[in-house]
Protein backbone atom coordinates (compact mmCIF):
# COMPACT_ATOMS: atom_id res chain seq x y z
CA UNK A 1 0.00 0.00 0.00
CA UNK A 2 1.56 3.16 -0.96
CA UNK A 3 1.51 5.60 1.82
CA UNK A 4 0.44 9.23 0.84
CA UNK A 5 2.37 12.30 1.59
CA UNK A 6 0.90 15.35 3.64
CA UNK A 7 0.20 19.03 2.05
CA UNK A 8 1.96 21.19 4.32
CA UNK A 9 0.76 25.07 4.74
CA UNK A 10 3.90 27.13 5.39
CA UNK A 11 3.50 30.59 6.58
CA UNK A 12 5.88 33.06 5.78
CA UNK A 13 6.70 36.48 7.10
CA UNK A 14 4.60 39.30 6.01
CA UNK A 15 7.75 41.60 4.95
CA UNK A 16 11.28 41.64 5.19
CA UNK A 17 11.12 40.66 9.09
CA UNK A 18 13.74 37.87 10.33
CA UNK A 19 11.47 34.39 10.03
CA UNK A 20 13.18 33.77 13.12
CA UNK A 21 11.31 37.03 14.99
CA UNK A 22 7.98 35.56 13.81
CA UNK A 23 8.11 32.04 13.07
CA UNK A 24 8.31 29.08 15.07
CA UNK A 25 11.22 26.31 14.64
CA UNK A 26 8.62 23.69 13.25
CA UNK A 27 8.42 25.95 9.80
CA UNK A 28 12.17 25.36 9.51
CA UNK A 29 12.13 21.97 10.49
CA UNK A 30 9.35 21.60 7.64
CA UNK A 31 10.84 23.34 5.07
CA UNK A 32 14.18 21.47 5.99
CA UNK A 33 12.58 17.99 4.91
CA UNK A 34 10.21 18.96 1.92
CA UNK A 35 11.82 19.53 -1.88
CA UNK A 36 8.24 20.44 -3.17
CA UNK A 37 6.86 23.38 -3.12
CA UNK A 38 3.25 24.66 -4.43
CA UNK A 39 3.98 28.53 -4.30
CA UNK A 40 2.43 31.57 -5.56
CA UNK A 41 5.40 33.34 -6.80
CA UNK A 42 8.81 31.06 -7.48
CA UNK A 43 11.15 33.77 -6.70
CA UNK A 44 9.94 35.13 -3.61
CA UNK A 45 9.14 31.71 -2.48
CA UNK A 46 13.05 30.45 -3.45
CA UNK A 47 14.23 34.05 -1.46
CA UNK A 48 12.11 32.84 1.59
CA UNK A 49 13.47 29.03 1.56
CA UNK A 50 16.82 30.56 1.40
CA UNK A 51 16.55 33.33 3.95
CA UNK A 52 15.20 30.77 6.17
CA UNK A 53 17.01 27.35 5.59
CA UNK A 54 20.65 28.82 3.95
CA UNK A 55 22.25 25.59 3.58
CA UNK A 56 19.57 24.14 1.27
CA UNK A 57 19.64 22.52 -1.99
CA UNK A 58 18.12 25.53 -4.44
CA UNK A 59 18.78 23.25 -7.25
CA UNK A 60 17.30 20.63 -5.88
CA UNK A 61 13.26 22.21 -5.66
CA UNK A 62 10.69 21.09 -7.48
CA UNK A 63 8.43 24.30 -7.39
CA UNK A 64 4.84 24.75 -8.84
CA UNK A 65 3.21 28.39 -8.94
CA UNK A 66 -0.28 28.95 -8.60
CA UNK A 67 -1.78 32.46 -9.00
CA UNK A 68 -4.88 34.29 -10.92
CA UNK A 69 -3.80 32.76 -14.36
CA UNK A 70 -3.30 29.16 -13.46
CA UNK A 71 -6.49 26.93 -14.64
CA UNK A 72 -8.59 24.58 -12.09
CA UNK A 73 -7.16 21.85 -14.39
CA UNK A 74 -3.67 21.81 -13.45
CA UNK A 75 -4.20 21.91 -9.96
CA UNK A 76 -4.97 18.44 -9.47
CA UNK A 77 -1.44 16.78 -11.28
CA UNK A 78 0.64 19.34 -8.66
CA UNK A 79 -0.53 16.76 -6.09
CA UNK A 80 0.99 14.12 -7.71
CA UNK A 81 3.99 14.21 -5.79
CA UNK A 82 2.03 13.66 -2.33
CA UNK A 83 0.22 10.29 -4.08
CA UNK A 84 3.16 8.69 -4.71
CA UNK A 85 4.54 9.65 -1.05
CA UNK A 86 5.92 12.52 -1.02
CA UNK A 87 5.48 15.70 1.34
CA UNK A 88 4.93 18.88 -0.26
CA UNK A 89 4.69 22.83 0.95
CA UNK A 90 2.47 25.29 0.35
CA UNK A 91 3.93 29.34 -0.17
CA UNK A 92 1.92 32.57 0.03
CA UNK A 93 4.10 35.82 -1.01
CA UNK A 94 2.74 36.69 2.61
CA UNK A 95 1.33 35.14 5.81
CA UNK A 96 -0.35 32.03 5.92
CA UNK A 97 -1.42 29.84 2.26
CA UNK A 98 -5.08 29.82 2.01
CA UNK A 99 -6.47 32.80 3.67
CA UNK A 100 -6.96 35.35 1.00
CA UNK A 101 -4.89 33.27 -1.19
CA UNK A 102 -5.09 31.11 -4.17
CA UNK A 103 -3.77 28.30 -2.36
CA UNK A 104 -6.83 27.35 -1.16
CA UNK A 105 -7.79 25.61 -4.17
CA UNK A 106 -5.07 23.47 -3.24
CA UNK A 107 -5.98 22.44 -0.08
CA UNK A 108 -9.51 21.72 -1.71
CA UNK A 109 -8.34 19.41 -4.29
CA UNK A 110 -5.99 17.62 -1.55
CA UNK A 111 -9.01 16.73 0.75
CA UNK A 112 -10.74 15.50 -2.16
CA UNK A 113 -7.45 13.29 -2.95
CA UNK A 114 -7.47 12.20 0.42
CA UNK A 115 -4.42 13.67 1.49
CA UNK A 116 -3.80 15.08 4.95
CA UNK A 117 -3.27 18.57 4.85
CA UNK A 118 -1.62 20.28 8.03
CA UNK A 119 -1.22 23.68 8.69
CA UNK A 120 1.44 25.43 10.14
CA UNK A 121 1.28 28.44 13.21
CA UNK A 122 2.83 31.99 11.43
CA UNK A 123 1.46 35.18 11.32
CA UNK A 124 -1.87 36.10 9.35
CA UNK A 125 -2.40 40.00 8.86
CA UNK A 126 -5.99 39.21 8.94
CA UNK A 127 -6.10 37.96 12.56
CA UNK A 128 -3.22 40.13 13.75
CA UNK A 129 -4.95 43.40 12.85
CA UNK A 130 -7.92 41.83 14.11
CA UNK A 131 -6.19 41.28 17.48
CA UNK A 132 -5.03 44.91 18.08
CA UNK A 133 -8.21 46.76 16.96
CA UNK A 134 -10.19 46.42 19.70
CA UNK A 135 -13.40 46.15 17.57
CA UNK A 136 -15.68 43.31 17.78
CA UNK A 137 -13.48 39.43 17.51
CA UNK A 138 -16.17 37.62 18.22
CA UNK A 139 -17.95 38.30 14.58
CA UNK A 140 -16.18 39.78 11.93
CA UNK A 141 -16.23 39.56 8.35
CA UNK A 142 -12.84 39.41 5.46
CA UNK A 143 -14.31 40.96 2.46
CA UNK A 144 -11.37 41.08 0.28
CA UNK A 145 -10.85 43.80 -1.56
CA UNK A 146 -13.55 46.63 -2.50
CA UNK A 147 -14.62 48.13 -5.87
CA UNK A 148 -11.92 50.25 -7.70
CA UNK A 149 -15.11 52.62 -9.49
CA UNK A 150 -15.98 55.45 -6.79
CA UNK A 151 -19.43 55.03 -6.65
CA UNK A 152 -19.50 51.45 -6.19
CA UNK A 153 -16.94 51.54 -3.69
CA UNK A 154 -18.68 54.00 -1.66
CA UNK A 155 -22.14 51.84 -1.67
CA UNK A 156 -20.43 49.28 -0.66
CA UNK A 157 -18.68 51.16 2.08
CA UNK A 158 -22.03 52.12 3.28
CA UNK A 159 -23.61 48.63 2.60
CA UNK A 160 -20.85 46.88 5.38
CA UNK A 161 -21.19 49.76 7.35
CA UNK A 162 -25.01 49.07 7.97
CA UNK A 163 -23.86 45.53 8.03
CA UNK A 164 -21.75 46.48 10.60
CA UNK A 165 -24.45 48.33 12.81
CA UNK A 166 -27.07 45.25 11.96
CA UNK A 167 -25.17 42.73 13.30
CA UNK A 168 -22.60 44.45 15.67
CA UNK A 169 -19.67 42.87 13.12
CA UNK A 170 -16.85 44.17 12.11
CA UNK A 171 -16.05 44.57 8.62
CA UNK A 172 -12.30 44.08 7.38
CA UNK A 173 -10.85 44.49 3.58
CA UNK A 174 -7.75 45.54 2.09
CA UNK A 175 -6.80 47.42 -0.54
CA UNK A 176 -3.83 47.70 -3.47
CA UNK A 177 -1.03 49.31 -1.53
CA UNK A 178 -0.66 52.29 -4.16
CA UNK A 179 -4.41 53.11 -3.85
CA UNK A 180 -4.61 53.24 0.47
CA UNK A 181 -4.80 57.10 1.19
CA UNK A 182 -7.53 56.88 -1.56
CA UNK A 183 -9.36 54.14 0.36
CA UNK A 184 -8.82 55.92 3.30
CA UNK A 185 -10.13 59.05 2.15
CA UNK A 186 -13.34 57.81 0.67
CA UNK A 187 -13.40 55.93 4.35
CA UNK A 188 -13.03 59.46 6.57
CA UNK A 189 -16.34 60.81 3.71
CA UNK A 190 -18.41 57.68 3.72
CA UNK A 191 -19.07 56.66 6.99
CA UNK A 192 -20.33 58.22 9.52
CA UNK A 193 -18.83 60.42 12.11
CA UNK A 194 -19.36 58.01 15.11
CA UNK A 195 -17.90 54.76 13.28
CA UNK A 196 -14.84 53.21 14.66
CA UNK A 197 -12.26 52.45 11.89
CA UNK A 198 -8.89 50.38 12.13
CA UNK A 199 -6.52 51.10 9.98
CA UNK A 200 -3.36 48.58 10.71
CA UNK A 201 -0.46 49.14 8.24
CA UNK A 202 3.37 47.28 8.25
CA UNK A 203 2.17 44.14 10.38
CA UNK A 204 5.01 42.89 12.17
CA UNK A 205 7.84 45.10 10.63
CA UNK A 206 9.37 47.76 12.29
CA UNK A 207 7.04 50.97 10.20
CA UNK A 208 4.19 48.93 11.58
CA UNK A 209 1.27 51.24 12.49
CA UNK A 210 -2.38 50.08 13.86
CA UNK A 211 -4.61 52.76 15.25
CA UNK A 212 -8.59 52.76 15.81
CA UNK A 213 -10.19 55.86 15.87
CA UNK A 214 -13.97 57.02 15.47
CA UNK A 215 -13.88 58.71 11.64
CA UNK A 216 -14.51 62.12 13.38
CA UNK A 217 -10.93 61.63 14.67
CA UNK A 218 -9.70 60.49 11.98
CA UNK A 219 -10.47 63.24 9.93
CA UNK A 220 -7.59 65.09 12.05
CA UNK A 221 -4.89 62.75 11.79
CA UNK A 222 -2.32 62.65 9.10
CA UNK A 223 -0.68 59.32 7.90
CA UNK A 224 0.98 58.14 4.79
CA UNK A 225 -0.63 55.02 3.76
CA UNK A 226 1.05 54.66 0.22
CA UNK A 227 2.25 51.35 -0.80
CA UNK A 228 2.10 49.74 2.69
CA UNK A 229 0.65 46.64 3.33
CA UNK A 230 -2.75 47.51 4.82
CA UNK A 231 -6.21 46.05 6.78
CA UNK A 232 -8.59 48.53 7.32
CA UNK A 233 -11.38 47.52 10.09
CA UNK A 234 -15.00 49.25 10.35
CA UNK A 235 -17.42 48.87 12.82
CA UNK A 236 -20.36 51.17 13.41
Amino acid sequence: MNLKGNLYLIPCTLGSTNPIEVLPLLVKKTIENIDVFIVENEKNARRFIKNICPKKSQPSLVINTINKYTLDSEIPDMLNPCMAGQHIGVLSDAGCPGIADPGAAVVEQAHIKGIKVVPLVGPSSILLAMMASGLNGQNFSFNGYLPIDKKERKAEIKRLEKLSSDFQQSQLFIETPYRNNQMLESLINTLFPETKLCVAADITLSTEYIKTFTVDEWKRKKIDLHKRPTLFILQK
